[in-house]
């Protein structure tokens, strides 16, 4: 049985580091977005900060939003804890708290990433450079993802690890769909014209599900079919659904290993029903601000219930 404090580091760990995904992630749709729309660029940027859940740290350090602005505070600046770099540190940090529980090869890819991408921030980057680097952060990632799916035990080392990555990621895609839906569609009379699909394409790009969107569903990008893909859909890996599969399935692995079934597991499959044999319809008329919303605050408080039924500290 883990101690709850090496518990605790494994899942703050993965949860870091599918965040500096997250980070690069949105960048990039960010930057397909304001390239599309020149003159309005700011606002794109702005729903950008919006999304990353950082909008009153930045007000706080820039007065304007720009591509140099922003991707500066996503990417490497010390003030945001939620920056690429501030959330390779707390990773790395983090694994050095576990190194014992992972395997070399697990270890090596956190630190190798930690350090490739030290460099490539240690200047603010190029407006030009943006792609690339955007790249690089993402690469580093899934190669740390490969490393650790590639040679860790599937022990309670690996569940906790899963926990953080799963609850990290529902967290992000959750709020990805929400800040389009309500913040970057300038006005109704966009809705479903070539400015809004390029946008909703932007956001399945973040999510690195534009093209599997297209195996799916043909035509257009349809607003009630990216929200079904990206909420509903178990077999799209960033989906709502399929992070909650995934979820229940880590959680009863703990509940056989610890021999003890807790509240997060009850929350768990509140929120795991609320996305089976949902219909995309019936959240539409329920509101999907409200949906995500309160899928949001219910994942959190998951995340919280964890820490408390596995003794984090």
């Amino acid at each position: 049985m883990l101690l709850g404090r090496t518990a605790n580091g494994l899942y703050w760990m993965f949860r870091y580091i599918e965040r500096a995904e997250n980070m690069a992630r949105l960048l990039d749709a960010g930057l397909r977005m304001a390239i599309t729309k020149t003159s309005d660029a700011p606002e794109e940027w702005s729903s950008v900060v919006v999304s990353a859940g950082v909008a009153q740290a930045f007000a706080q350090k820039h007065d304007s939003y720009t591509a140099a602005n922003v991707a500066d505070f996503l990417l490497r600046d010390a003030a945001n804890p939620s920056s690429v770099m501030s959330c390779m540190e707390i990773a790395r940090s983090n694994g050095r708290m576990v190194r014992t529980a992972l395997t070399r090869e697990a270890w090596e890819s956190v630190n190798e990433a930690w350090m490739t991408l030290k460099k490539t921030l240690k200047k603010q980057v190029k407006e030009s450079d943006l792609p690339a680097v955007l790249d690089q952060v993402k690469r580093e990632t899934a190669l740390i993802r490969g490393a650790f799916h590639g040679t860790m035990l599937r022990n309670e080392i690996f569940d906790f690890a899963g926990l953080g990555t799963y609850i990290e990621r529902a967290d992000n895609t959750a709020r990805i769909l929400d800040v389009k839906y309500y913040v970057l569609l300038p006005a109704v009379s966009y809705v479903g014209t070539t400015l809004d699909n390029y946008q909703w394409e932007s956001i399945l790009r973040s999510v690195a599900a534009h093209r599997s969107y297209r195996w799916v569903y043909s035509g257009d990008y349809r607003p009630a079919e990216v929200a079904d893909y990206l909420i509903l859909n178990g077999r799209m890996p960033r989906s709502l659904h399929h992070c909650y599969i995934n979820i229940i399935n880590l959680l009863d692995l703990l509940e056989k290993d610890y021999g003890t079934r807790t509240r997060c597991h009850e929350t768990a499959a509140k929120i795991a029903g609320s996305l089976a044999n949902q219909d995309i319809s019936a959240i539409f008329d329920m509101g999907l601000h409200e949906f995500l919303t309160e899928f949001i605050r219910n994942n959190n408080q998951l995340g919280s219930e964890i820490a408390e039924a596995y003794n984090f500290n």
